[in-house]
C-alpha cells in the first residue's frame, strides 16, 4: 500500500508548552501541570483540529541533578500518563492517547493490564510510546544503585514487548459471550496462558480483562541510536524521532524502513514522526521576537542544567569557557546516546559554541525549529513530508494554549489548502486513523488481518 498524500499529526503535550521558559509566559496558567481542565482544553482544541493524537512523554522520576536547575523548572508537578490519559478519554471522543511507560522499572503484566484498560475506556485510542528509563537518577527510586547498562536495557525492552504483547491475546476477540440464559459469561476454549520463561521475565498469564479494542494499543518507539533503530524496526508502529536537519532526517527514515522490511514489515505500517517546534508570527520578524521573549524567561542554570541532560552528564558545563567551540566527541554515555550524538552533529554543522549548544538545546532540544510566518513553517513541513524525510509530526508547541491555538487557526489551514492535512476523523480506533492494520491474536495462527 502507498504512502497517502496527507501527513499525520500527533500533539506533545507539555501543560505549559515545550520552551523550557514557558512557564513564566503571563499567558501559561502557573498550576498547568496539575489542571486537569487546562489538559482538557488543549486536548480538545487538538482534537477539533483533527490531530491523530495528544502525547505525553514521562520519566518515572527527577532528572535534574542539582537544585538551581530544579528550583526552577515546571517538569515535576506533573501527572502520571495512564492516569490523566483515562480521565481525558472521558472526555474526548476520537482523539488518540498516547502514554509513556518505561520497560526498565515496570513489569509486563501492570503495563499489559493498564494499556488493555485504557484501550477499552478510550474504545480503542490508546498508545504505548515504549521506553527504557534513560535517567540515572531513576535507579535508586527502584532500589538499584546504577542504570542498567543500554544494551540490557534494549534487551529487556524487546523480551518485554513480548511478553505484553502475549498477554493482551490471553482472549480472544469473541471469548467474553457474557450468555444469561446457558449461564456462560467466557468461552475459556478461546483462552490462552502464556507460559512464559525468558531471561529477564517468567509470566504465566492470562490477563484478567478482554483482548484490547485495537487488538494491540498502538507501539511507539523513539529511540534513534543503533539498537534503538533496530529495536524500533522491529516492533514500532510510530518512530518518534528529532531531525533538526533535512538530509539527516532522509537518512535516517530510509534506514528505519530499510530494516523494517528486513523483519518482513511494509512501509506504511512503521511511519516516521519527528518533532517540530513551530514558533509563528506574522511576519519572521515577529516570530523572532518571541523567542527572543521566550529566551529571556530561561535562568542560564535551567539552560546549563538540561544541556548536560540531554549530553547524558558526560559534561559539566558551568566549569567549562562557554565561548570555546563543541568538540566533535564526548565521553559516551549510558543514559540518551542518540540525543547525544544528534546535538553533537548539530554543533559540528553550525560551529557551535558552547555557548550556541546550550541555547539551541534550551530552545529546540534537538528538534526541528522553523521561525516563520504560517506559511513558512507550512512550506518545510511539506517539504520535509514530500522528500521522504517524515510521515508526519509530532508538534511541540512552544507555550501553551496560545502557541497550539496558533498554530490550529494558522498553519493548518495552509497544510489543508495544499491537500496535506485532513478536515476530519475517518476511523473510529487510533489504528483506524492512522491508516495501522489491527493484529489479529498470535494464538490462533492466522496472522494480521487488515482491518478490524
Amino acid at each position: 500500500m502507498r504512502r497517502n498524500d496527507e501527513m499525520k499529526l500527533g500533539l506533545f503535550l507539555r501543560p505549559a508548552g515545550n520552551h523550557e521558559g514557558a512557564w513564566r509566559d503571563p499567558s501559561v496558567p502557573v498550576n498547568s501541570g496539575v489542571d486537569i481542565d487546562h489538559y482538557t482544553h488543549l486536548t480538545a482544541l487538538a482534537e477539533r483540529a483533527a490531530f491523530h493524537f495528544v502525547f505525553l512523554a514521562d520519566t518515572p522520576g527527577v532528572l535534574e541533578r542539582d537544585h538551581s536547575h530544579m528550583a526552577r523548572v515546571s517538569r515535576n508537578d506533573t501527572f502520571e500518563p495512564i492516569t490523566l490519559l483515562s480521565a481525558l478519554s472521558s472526555r474526548t471522543k476520537n482523539i488518540g492517547l498516547v502514554g509513556t511507560a518505561t520497560t526498565t522499572y515496570n513489569q509486563p503484566y501492570h503495563l499489559a493490564r493498564m494499556f488493555a484498560s485504557l484501550d477499552h475506556l478510550s474504545r480503542g485510542r490508546a498508545a504505548w510510546n515504549i521506553v527504557t528509563s534513560g535517567s540515572k537518577f531513576d535507579a535508586p527510586n527502584f532500589g538499584d544503585a546504577e542504570l542498567p547498562d543500554y544494551d540490557t536495557r534494549y534487551s529487556r525492552a524487546r523480551e518485554f514487548v513480548k511478553v505484553v504483547k502475549g498477554l493482551w491475546d490471553s482472549w480472544e476477540d469473541d471469548a467474553f459471550i457474557r450468555d444469561k440464559q446457558s449461564g456462560i459469561f467466557a468461552d475459556t476454549t478461546k483462552l490462552h496462558l502464556l507460559h512464559h520463561r525468558g531471561h529477564y521475565f517468567s509470566v504465566r498469564g492470562p490477563l484478567n480483562i478482554p483482548r484490547p479494542p485495537q487488538g494491540y494499543p498502538v507501539l511507539i518507539q523513539a529511540g534513534a541510536s543503533d539498537a534503538g533503530i533496530q529495536f524500533g524496526a522491529e516492533v514500532g508502529e510510530v518512530m518518534f524521532t528529532a531531525a533538526p536537519h533535512l538530509e539527516d532526517g532522509k537518512k535516517h527514515y530510509a534506514a528505519l524502513k530499510e530494516k523494517a522490511r528486513a523483519f518482513g514489515r511494509e512501509d506504511n505500517q512503521v511511519l516516521v514522526m519527528p518533532g517540530i517546534i513551530p514558533i509563528i508570527g506574522r511576519t519572521k520578524e515577529e516570530a523572532s521576537e518571541k523567542l527572543r521573549r521566550l529566551q529571556s524567561y530561561t535562568h542560564i542554570d535551567v539552560q546549563i542544567g538540561y544541556a548536560d541532560l540531554l549530553l547524558g552528564f558526560v559534561t559539566d558545563l558551568r566549569s567549562m569557557n562557554l565561548d570555546s567551540l563543541v568538540p566533535e566527541t564526548l565521553p559516551q554515555t549510558n543514559f540518551m546516546k542518540s540525543r547525544q550524538k544528534i546535538l553533537l552533529e548539530l554543533a559540528a554543522r553550525e560551529k557551535f559554541t558552547w555557548r550556541q549548544l546550550i541555547q539551541s538545546i534550551s530552545d529546540s532540544r534537538g528538534h526541528l525549529m522553523v521561525v516563520g510566518t504560517p506559511d513558512e513553517i507550512a512550506r518545510v513541513m511539506m517539504d520535509t513530508f514530500d522528500q521522504r524525510a517524515a510521515d508526519g509530526f509530532n508538534v511541540l508547541p512552544p507555550s501553551c494554549p496560545g502557541e497550539l491555538m496558533e498554530f490550529v487557526e494558522l498553519v493548518l489551514p495552509e497544510l489543508r489548502r495544499r491537500g496535506k492535512f485532513r478536515s476530519g476523523y475517518s476511523g473510529q480506533t487510533l489504528r483506524e486513523n492512522l491508516g495501522l492494520k489491527r493484529p489479529l491474536n498470535q494464538f490462533t495462527k492466522v496472522g494480521v488481518s487488515s482491518s478490524p
